[in-house]
């Protein structure tokens, strides 16, 4: 639990179900919460307005941010509008791009310009990162969303994309950078020593803290347990 404790970095929860967000939000060690139309789909999530305004009764002194799903840039507006008013921690994630690749980032300028937080969303280069920087305001609380994850998925490492994204930040220091799609609890500490200031983590990452500092040897032993427990539980057998 040191090592835990010793960790700088926010965590934030990313996830879509009710009852794990409450629980979430409820623990000290979790600084914020995160969600997306696809995480509420998953979920079985029917009304989106009903489902968010929920939550929000509930979870009142943490920053959760709730994602517009239009792919229209005027509507986009609207929805970003209505989903900032339902509370002060609200953060509103908006995509970089539409599915068309139209950029949102006039979009981004008119919403900072309204006071209204935002989470600028799927976020994969540095000229994104620049893009979203020149139309903030340093007077508007804001995070950057990276999808450091997804970045690995395509071979490339994301450690120099993430550490030149926080020089690239320290013009705006109301800009916070999220390191998005962890896909294991190693990117936790690795975001950590970098100095990145938030991760998002689903339950299964979380699930693994317990881990933290576990003797290898006794892993290893564990391992060996689960492998013969399943071979005798199947059946298994020869000749």
């Amino acid at each position: 639990m040191e090592k835990i404790n010793k960790l700088k970095i926010k965590i934030f929860s990313d996830g879509a179900n009710r009852e794990e967000m409450i629980k979430m939000a409820s623990d000290k060690k979790i600084m914020g919460l995160t969600t997306n139309p696809t995480l509420m789909k998953k979920a079985g999530i029917i009304n989106y307005e009903e489902f968010c305004r929920d939550l929000l009764g509930i979870i009142k002194n943490k920053p959760i941010s709730f994602e517009v799903f239009s792919d229209d840039i005027r509507e986009m507006k609207e929805q970003a509008k209505k989903i900032s008013s339902w509370g002060e921690n609200v953060y509103v994630k908006i995509p970089i791009t539409n599915t068309k690749k139209i950029s949102t980032l006039d979009l981004i300028a008119d919403l900072c310009e309204s006071n209204i937080k935002v989470n600028v969303t799927a976020i994969m280069t540095l000229e994104q990162v620049r893009g979203v920087l020149s139309v903030l305001r340093p007077t508007v609380p804001s995070y950057i969303s990276v999808f450091a994850g997804r970045i690995a998925d395509t071979g490339i490492d994301p450690l120099p994309v993430m550490i030149k994204a926080l020089q690239l930040m320290e013009v705006n220091s109301s800009a916070e950078l999220i390191w998005a799609s962890p896909r294991e609890l190693l990117n936790i500490f690795q975001a950590n020593d970098i100095g990145c200031h938030i991760i998002t983590v689903t339950k299964d990452i979380l699930d693994k803290l317990k881990y933290v500092d576990y003797p290898l040897d006794e892993y290893s032993l564990d391992t060996v347990k689960m492998f013969y427990k399943d071979a005798i539980e199947a059946g298994y057998k020869l000749g």
